[in-house]
């Protein structure tokens, strides 16, 4: 009996399709559940609030301080420059040595200006002879006309006889005056050279130290009386120093005369210096600089800061001119009062943090004039917003915060006086300050996080 042949394409068994499906149905609910994993996750990280950290409200003394930079300089330091011109043909003393009032410090070389001295004194003599000879001429002219006024008055010569005896008196007259002038003028010349020979050599002006020496034996220096030559040297007292520094206007006006002062003094690491302030300048040091806007145009601003002088009292060491230092000029002091961290005081216009503030303002002055901003309007409208600032801190309630406006009074570099809205031992967020100034916003869930100081003592 013939068969049918078998069909090319086998059956597939109903135990391969259930198996393929059950590993279908695994990796979907797999791929599911570790979906719904990470959106759990993702809201639970979201949900845990703004990291910070916090510090209480404590009652202290606040000191508060204008702190500015500034150099070392003695309180008398004198320049010295020649008022004649020449070659220095000796400097007795080094930089460094100390001085007495009245020793020589420089010579100049002298040949030019004794040259002088010989030239106009030979002047002054021939201007004397020169008056002799003018005084005879107007005596025997005196004679001339008396006789000539005798006979006139006899009517033994003529008017123009007359006239000419007259005006022989006046010349001889005239000439003898301006031979005495000549005297005069040659005596005053002579008496400049005399004083430009003597300024040949410069005496010390005091007793000191020589704090800088610019020339040396050899060199050509320039002098002139009407303005500063070239500087040979400084003598300056070097017992007795300040630090002059540059205070903004904005502090200048709490700097008063008699304030204590700290001072850190760069080469004396670790050291603090006394002082006291004992001279601020009345007018202000401008100094131009330079901003681009947003068209990248280029506008000048002065920046105004005031000179103030402070004596420093340690002379346990020896100081030098030109140092570099900081100083901490304490102006006020609070004592008892309630403070907080400085870093935990911002400023908001109602809800609106200061990023959002300053994104409206770029908006505001851009839709205003364009690209080409006004400098004295964007001032401006700068006064007007601080107007509607408020200085706020952000007080800790379980798990959230609470916006409060504060009233505050002085502060020095790590606490501000709060005057009202705060009360002793509550939490106010302290860091960070991306999350004061930016983030937080009233009511906002914040999670505590511990300072990195007492990490690291761990």
């Amino acid at each position: 009996m013939n068969q049918a042949p078998a069909s090319p394409t086998a059956p597939v068994q109903p135990g391969k399709k259930k198996s393929k499906l059950k590993w279908i149905i695994i990796g979907s609910t797999v791929l599911v559940v570790l979906l719904g994993g990470g959106a759990y996750m993702k809201s639970k990280h979201t949900d845990v609030g703004t990291p910070v950290t916090t510090d209480k409200a404590v009652v202290r003394t606040i000191t508060q301080l204008v702190t500015a930079t500034g150099k070392v300089q003695p309180e008398l330091e004198v320049k010295i420059s020649p008022e004649v011109a020449g070659e220095i043909i000796d400097l007795p003393y080094k930089e460094g040595a100390k001085v007495k009032k009245g020793i020589v410090l420089v010579r100049i070389k002298p040949d030019t200006y004794q040259a002088q001295v010989e030239q106009q004194d030979a002047n002054l003599v021939a201007a004397k002879a020169e008056a002799v000879q003018a005084k005879s001429q107007l005596i025997k002219a005196q004679d001339d006309f008396k006789r000539v006024e005798d006979l006139f008055g006899k009517k033994l010569v003529s008017d123009s006889d007359y006239s000419a005896g007259k005006t022989g008196l006046e010349v001889a007259q005239a000439n003898y005056d301006n031979a005495l002038a000549q005297i005069r003028r040659t005596e005053g010349a002579l008496s400049q050279a005399h004083d430009l020979l003597n300024k040949t050599i410069i005496y010390a002006p005091m007793d000191g130290s020589i704090s800088a020496l610019e020339s040396e034996i050899g060199e050509r220096v320039v002098g002139t009386g009407s303005f500063a030559g070239t500087e040979i040297m400084r003598v300056a007292d070097l017992a007795n120093m300040e630090m002059r520094v540059k205070v903004n206007e904005n502090d200048i006006v709490n700097v008063k005369l008699g304030d204590h002062a700290t001072m850190t003094i760069d080469a004396f690491p670790g050291r603090k210096f006394a002082g006291t302030v004992y001279e601020i300048s009345s007018s202000a040091i401008s100094t131009g600089i330079s901003s681009s806007g947003s068209n990248q145009s280029l506008s000048t601003d002065e920046v105004s800061n005031f000179l103030v002088k402070i004596r420093i009292s340690d002379r346990d060491v020896v100081l030098r001119p030109g140092m570099s230092g900081v100083a901490d000029i304490e102006t006020q002091t609070a004592t008892n009062v309630i403070a907080i961290p400085v870093q935990s005081v911002t400023v908001r216009a109602g809800s609106k943090t200061t990023e959002e503030l300053q994104q409206q303002k770029a908006k505001d002055a851009r839709e205003k004039s364009g690209n080409d901003l006004d400098v004295a309007s964007e001032r401006e409208d700068a006064r007007r917003n601080r107007d509607k600032l408020d200085r706020v801190v952000f007080v800790r309630k379980g798990g959230t915060v609470e916006q409060r406006k504060v009233e505050t009074g002085i502060a020095d570099n790590t606490f501000i006086e709060v005057k009202k809205g705060i009360t002793a031992g509550e939490e106010v967020v302290s860091g960070s300050y991306a999350a004061i100034s930016r983030k937080l916003k009233d009511g906002a869930k914040i999670t505590i996080e511990k300072p990195k100081k007492d990490e690291e003592k761990k």
